[in-house]
């Protein structure tokens, strides 16, 4: 199957994480709040699918980049 990779696409803070690993989710899901310069950005599903791997938790820190999702489609 193929995976898509959910990289954070600004520096910031993880606020909240709203999937955990083997929940079915749909494009557009959102998969969780990123806060970066006082403002929370929703961090969208690009795919239908699993989520096979997360990453982040609520108050880590992470940068531009950085992998936070795996989703199997």
């Amino acid at each position: 199957m193929a995976q898509e990779i959910v990289d954070m696409p600004i520096p910031g803070k993880i606020v909240s994480v709203a999937v955990v690993v083997g929940q079915k989710v749909s494009e557009g899901d959102i998969l969780c709040l990123l806060e970066s310069m006082k403002m929370e950005n929703p961090i969208l599903c690009p795919a239908s699918g699993v989520v096979k791997e997360v990453r982040v938790a609520p108050g880590q820190f992470v940068s531009s980049g950085a992998v936070g999702f795996t989703i199997e489609c």
